[in-house]
């Protein structure tokens, strides 16, 4: 019996041995299988509402892990690719394989045209629940918070504005500017933000300092950090802290009042040209390595569970945040669109 007894773990360990090896070896085959077809064609279409250096950083760090998928990067505002991607939609031009917009109302738009494919990143389960999509289709890739900018060679930073409605200071005319909702989804979402905090009379006082209008939600830190205005009344924190890392001459305000948090989803067209390099590049996206990179090198929030960040950079829960709801924004875009070139004339 003694005899007995002492085989039985060394059958149970082989066992076990093997049916791991097993696991891992099938494992291995799949992601060979994929890779293989990923190879086949050759590519994936990229279209991204990210800095243009992220997406260019992102797509060159994806070719040098696999060697023969290329990615076609096409960047521009979040407003623009979803243009894009709509009209070639409805010409049956089926060209984009993965969109990331920086507008989670546009992933409820597609969602409802039927326009996106269900797939979930590896290591969803462990994502925050803001970055996760119970419908399994656009899952949070990246995020930051819309701030207030100054110039600190020309404002110290005791008068630099604390809140939003600082801004509304008359000391503050022809000193600030602002990006554009028709341009750039993020700003889309810090207006409605805005609109659910203070009303659309917020937006009726600031047009009265007569901002600067600008496109995109990276342009306000060029135009302070150049001196043509002092005061960026909104931008995107991360491209402000990077470009302070290069030595302009930028300050960043976490509102008091709340900091609107914008989450840019990643999901693959339900018409992708190029599936298994859609999958591949995705999974890819949400790895570890790529996941701390946008913390490290680019200065975003993530949601993988294990990415630390700069210590000169505040924790997400050290800060008073705004949401916004992806179906109200969805709902009320063309609501924000009218209103803000009613209040600012463009």
């Amino acid at each position: 019996m003694m005899q007995v007894k002492g085989r039985r773990p060394r059958w149970g360990g082989a066992l076990a041995v093997f049916l791991v090896v097993s696991l891992m070896a099938g494992e291995g085959l799949a992601q060979d299988a994929r890779l293989a077809e990923a190879k086949k064609e050759g590519k994936v279409v990229w279209y991204t509402g990210a800095a243009l250096k992220t997406a260019e950083s992102v797509a060159r760090r994806f070719e040098q892990a696999y060697p023969g998928v290329k990615v076609e990067a096409h960047r521009s505002g979040s407003e623009r690719i979803l243009q894009r991607l709509l009209q070639e939609a409805a010409a049956g031009i089926k060209s984009v394989d993965v969109f990331n917009s920086s507008d989670a109302g546009h992933y409820v738009l597609l969602k409802k045209k039927g326009l996106l494919a269900r797939y979930t990143p590896s290591g969803a389960e462990g994502f925050p629940p803001a970055f996760r999509d119970p419908d399994g289709i656009a899952f949070g890739w990246r995020a930051f918070p819309i701030v207030i900018s100054y110039n600190s060679s020309l404002l110290p930073s005791a008068q630099a504005p604390k809140t939003w409605k600082d801004l509304l200071d008359p000391k503050w005319k022809g000193k600030l500017v602002t990006a554009h909702p028709g341009y750039s989804g993020s700003i889309a979402t810090y207006m409605l933000a805005l609109v659910n905090l203070y009303g659309w009379d917020y937006f009726k006082q600031l047009a009265q300092n007569r901002p600067h209008l600008v496109q995109s939600v990276h342009d306000p830190a060029q135009v302070v950090a150049a001196g043509e205005r002092v005061v960026g009344a909104n931008g995107a924190e991360y491209f402000l802290y990077l470009q302070r890392k290069k030595g302009n001459p930028l300050g960043i305000v976490y509102p008091l009042d709340g900091a609107p948090l914008v989450i840019s989803p990643s999901a693959i067209t339900s018409f992708a040209p190029h599936p298994n390099a859609a999958r591949l590049f995705t999974d890819f996206i949400f790895t570890k390595d790529v996941q701390q990179f946008l913390a490290d090198s680019e200065g975003l929030y993530v949601p993988h569970p294990e990415a630390r960040y700069p210590a000169d950079k505040p924790k997400l829960s050290d800060l008073k945040l705004l949401a916004v709801d992806p179906d109200e924004l969805e709902r009320r875009y063309e609501e924000i669109k009218k209103r803000f070139s009613e209040i600012f004339g463009a």
